[in-house]
């Protein structure tokens, strides 16, 4: 990075125009010399040219003698009133030194002290003050654009910090043009990083300063060379377009509306200049570019239509096509051309669901004569055409955001007709990751409210239903569609597609209705409970509670008991802790008596795994079972196992029956927790190993607020007491806080 011209304190002249400086032969390069790689061929424009090139004015003498007053914090700089410090305090002495330090550091050969200096830019702003900061700090910065990515990836994330200290949004333009260098850095991060910096700057800059400088930087990044200024370019259209739409339109700097027949017609000249300038871009050259600009389609697709209005779709009757179909349509079709690269292609879909939006949004989530005209013939064959797409990528693409495309298309007349068979298509892909994102979606686009035919054959090649298969007129719910698939994707060779499909089949039954959940859901939901893949078995479980509110769960209950119980054993510790944290929920449906028949038993039995995690997970269980079927039940069920597991061989056993215990006690009413529980954890504060021991004292915090005053002082205080003097130090410490913890009560 370039040194900062030491200001000549002998000129009176160079002191009074602001340490301006002079040009002579020893200049450094100016911005425009190394920001970027020279382009291919061709010089940029006058207007370009001059933006690139920083003005003489602001440019530094190298030759002047080497001190560091040229950016040394002045008190007078603090004491401005623009200044983010408060009005009158001066700078302090360690605020002087930190601010001289960063600007040694951007200056140093050392790679992670600029990178150091560069994240302390806001308090070297701040130090210098603002007009400093303005003709001194920045042209600096802006001089010094041939540096590590590293370095400019944190210039341009602090940048948007200096926005006070320029004297705040009015003179907000003088952070520009460092930044359109930072714009065109070949360094993809340090691009996004600037990016979201302008963006930022944007916001808060007045509306003239917007489209007189702001909007003029983004026509220059557009119309460049180099393609990484333009893929810059084409993301900052995409945020911008609709502020340079309505911008004209706003009112005046007082706000009082009516910005008057020369602002809505600049603003119409600017749009329409921003509308070519991507438009070229959608058409560039460079893949990378169009990219970009593809990402961004749908964007400026919604912005267009939001500033334009119904003119933007219906046109204004003159004879000329409207901005949709003369612009946006050949844009949408050249990009979804299959002569496009992947990464082209990829946006298709979105792009397609944003223009669905954005017409269907006009007139209260209905589209009009025409623009129903231009999704159902125009932009509906796009999205089924990327259901045949080459890549599987394009379709993986598809089938995750087909919740979207109904979304957006299904309020129009036949449209499901054509999208239910192409989603049906997707289920059947030969790529197992497009059926599973297919699957993913099934139960949300199985809740359409529309109408469909019933399947008459397989899908035509556009995507709609085959014109032979014979149609008697009869229209069902997509719902009852779509379930006939469900049984085919249990007999899916891959594991994650039916483990998606059990994540989310059970939610077809509230659209089914009981009758055709239980013809057409339960015996694929059965098939999928006896899947050999434990993941699939785990999911159908922990979605069972939508089709239990539908049927119940009796018709599933002989087939739900073996696929718990082999969750219960399952090789990996994963699944058997989340069959563990599903038993509440499980228990609830089937019921006290079922499952204390079945699986009471089991619960008590994960006490003794071999993981500690499953072991602690297995305590939790039983107070929560406590909680759901009451305290009468637990003594029942859980304690007398509870009572035998404590004089297990292994201490870890034990240790678990102290913490299920406790844990189980404050699900229960003191009386109870005061008989059953309380005795067995005092009786274990003997046990021979110290981690059992000092465990009590910890149960015994927990148990002490629900068994009362009276159970404290004349059980649990001497036992603690008897803990306070363990030779064990761990005992003794856990047993003065739960003395401590219970004094309190």
């Amino acid at each position: 990075m370039a040194d900062p011209v030491p200001m000549d304190t002998s000129d009176a002249d160079a002191d009074a125009a602001g340490m301006a400086g002079v040009v002579d032969a020893t200049d450094p390069p100016t911005a425009a010399d190394h920001a970027v790689p020279p382009p291919p061929s061709g010089d940029d424009d006058a207007e370009g040219s001059a933006a690139a090139d920083p003005p003489s004015a602001v440019m530094m003498d190298t030759t002047a003698t080497d001190n560091d007053d040229d950016l040394k914090p002045s008190a007078a700089a603090a004491s401005t009133t623009d200044s983010v410090l408060p009005p009158g305090r001066p700078i302090t002495p360690q605020e002087e030194e930190e601010a001289r330090q960063a600007i040694d550091l951007l200056r140093g050969d050392d790679v992670a002290g600029r990178v150091e200096a560069a994240n302390k830019l806001e308090s070297v702003a701040a130090a210098l003050g603002v007009e400093r900061t303005r003709d001194e700090l920045l042209p600096f910065l802006t001089d010094g654009m041939d540096d590590e990515d590293e370095v400019l990836a944190a210039l341009a994330t602090n940048l948007r910090h200096l926005l006070p200290h320029v004297g705040g949004p009015a003179h907000a333009a003088h952070l520009l043009p460092p930044l359109e260098l930072l714009l065109t850095v070949e360094e993809a991060s340090v691009r996004a990083e600037a990016g979201g910096t302008a963006r930022i700057i944007a916001d808060a800059l007045p509306e003239p300063i917007y489209r007189a400088d702001y909007a003029a930087m983004v026509s220059r990044l557009a119309g460049k060379e180099w393609f990484t200024a333009r893929m810059s370019a084409a993301a900052l259209i995409a945020a911008g377009y609709e502020r340079l739409g309505f911008g004209g339109l706003g009112g005046d700097a007082d706000g009082a509306g009516g910005g008057g027949n020369s602002g809505a017609g600049n603003s119409s000249e600017q749009c329409a200049e921003h509308m070519a300038h991507f438009a070229a871009l959608c058409r560039d050259d460079a893949p990378m570019v169009r990219r970009v600009a593809s990402q961004n389609l749908g964007t400026v697709a919604e912005a267009a239509i939001k500033v334009g209005g119904k003119a933007a779709v219906d046109g204004i009757g003159d004879g000329e096509d409207s901005l949709v179909v003369g612009t946006l349509l050949p844009l949408y079709e050249e990009l979804a051309a299959n002569t496009q690269p992947d990464s082209v292609r990829l946006q298709i879909t979105e792009n397609c669901v944003a223009l669905g939006r954005a017409i269907t949004s006009l007139q209260g989530g209905e589209a009009s004569v025409s623009g129903t005209s231009i999704l159902i013939d125009k932009v509906l064959p796009l999205v089924v055409s990327t259901i045949d797409d080459r890549s599987w990528r394009v379709r993986w693409t598809a089938a995750s955001k087909f919740n979207d495309v109904v979304g957006s298309f299904s309020s129009l007349p036949g449209s499901m007709d054509i999208l239910v068979p192409a989603y049906e298509k997707l289920l059947q892909d030969p790529e197992a990751e497009v059926r599973t994102a297919a699957a993913l979606n099934l139960a949300d686009v199985a809740r359409c409210d529309a109408l469909v035919k019933m399947e008459g054959g397989p899908p035509g090649e556009d995507g709609a239903e085959n014109d032979n298969a014979e149609d008697d007129g009869t229209r069902i719910k997509v719902a009852q569609r779509l379930v006939k698939r469900v049984t085919t994707l249990t007999e899916d060779d891959s594991e994650n597609v039916r483990a998606a499909l059990a994540m989310v089949a059970t939610e077809l039954a509230p659209v089914l209705g009981k009758e055709e959940t239980i013809a057409h859901l339960v015996p694929p939901v059965l098939l999928l409970l006896r899947d050999a893949t434990s993941e699939v078995r785990l999911n159908i479980i922990s979605s069972l509670a939508a089709l239990n509110e539908v049927i119940g769960v009796d018709l599933l209950s002989q087939s739900l008991l073996p696929a718990i119980v082999d969750l219960a054993e399952d090789g990996k510790w994963r699944i058997r802790l989340a069959i563990i944290q599903h038993i509440p929920l499980i228990a609830n449906q089937l019921g006290v008596e079922f499952f204390s028949e079945k699986l009471a038993a089991l619960c008590v039995g994960w006490l003794g795994d071999d993981i500690s995690s499953i072991r602690h997970a297995a305590a939790i269980n039983l107070r929560e079972l406590t909680a759901l079927f009451g305290a009468a039940w637990a003594n029942e069920h859980l304690v007398p196992s509870i009572a035998e597991i404590k004089q297990h061989q292994s201490y870890l056993r034990r240790l678990t029956a102290v913490q299920a215990c406790s844990m189980m006690a404050t699900a229960m009413d003191p009386a109870q927790a005061r008989v059953e529980l309380l005795p067995m954890i005092l009786d274990m504060a003997t046990d021979t190993v110290p981690n059992i021991r000092f465990n009590v004292a910890k149960g015994l915090e927990k148990i002490a607020p629900v068994v009362g005053r009276s159970a404290i002082e004349s059980q649990i205080r001497p036992v603690l007491v008897m803990l306070m003097e363990d030779p064990d130090r761990d005992v003794r410490y856990f047993a003065k806080q739960t003395m401590d913890a219970i004094e309190g009560l």
